[in-house]
């Protein structure tokens, strides 16, 4: 499990495990990391951790989140990045599983936009655009192109085990396309706009909200901030876009 260390001019004052999706950090006290200083804005920053992988968001805090000295709106954390919020640093501090996808494999994921927009696979593309492609109003995710298979892949075959499932666009300029969901984490939305993430668990597939003030609609129902199982033929409304989820039979 990941965890942040939180120190404060040197000195380490606590361990924060990340033992949920989604972590907020702020001044306010609702939040799960609550710092109580009038440089951390009242909803700061949050930490979205899905399998092995996090991923911080800065809130549109009044004074900005800092990574390795950087600020950041997105960011995919590595082991031993340092966050940076008022006077309050946290080490971020994970032991990933051997065989789960690795930052290098979301920077690989083909980026397609719609004519006249930014040029596919543009560097420095963090998490909120990666795997996207804008379609008119809303835009969707596109798998990866898929990598040469290491020698050896151990510790996957629960997931793989289960059903290959696929998007297909019901609206918008892209409708009728069909991306399959082979990757065990993928990016749909529209970057500033609402983004969520598909994970491929053992148990099924499942979507996560990540970005946005709204959350994906599903068959007609606003989902919450927890993860939400995927059925066959599921409807997915999200940044202005309609899809549908289907498991694809042999």
């Amino acid at each position: 499990m990941a965890k942040l260390i939180m120190s404060l001019e040197g000195s380490m004052i606590k361990e924060i495990p990340l033992d949920k999706e989604r972590i907020t950090i702020g001044r306010k006290a609702h939040n799960d990391v609550q710092i109580e200083n009038l440089a951390v804005s009242g909803e700061h920053a949050c930490i979205v951790t899905i399998l092995n992988d996090s991923f911080l968001e800065d809130l549109g805090s009044t004074n900005g989140t800092l990574v390795n000295g950087t600020p950041i709106k997105k960011h995919i954390l590595q082991n031993n990045d340092v966050i940076e919020i008022g006077k309050y640093k946290m080490k971020y501090v994970t032991e990933a599983a051997a065989g789960q996808a690795t930052v290098a494999e979301f920077e690989k994921t083909m980026v397609l936009r719609a004519p006249g927009g930014a040029k596919a696979g543009a560097p420095g593309a963090k998490f909120g655009d990666t795997a996207a492609f804008q379609a008119g109003p809303g835009a969707v995710a596109a798998p990866a192109v898929p990598a040469a298979a290491p020698a050896a892949q151990p510790a996957r075959p629960a997931a793989e085990a289960h059903p290959l499932a696929a998007i297909q666009i019901l609206s918008g300029p892209g409708a009728g396309k069909e991306l399959e969901l082979t990757k065990n984490l993928t990016t749909l939305g529209k970057p500033g706009v609402q983004v969520a993430v598909i994970t491929r668990r053992p148990q099924g597939y499942f979507i996560t909200h990540v970005e946005g003030a709204k959350f994906p609609v599903i068959n007609g129902k606003m989902m919450d901030a927890q993860p939400h199982q995927l059925h066959d033929h599921d409807v997915i409304e999200l940044a202005g876009v309609k899809m549908e989820f289907f498991l694809k039979t042999s």
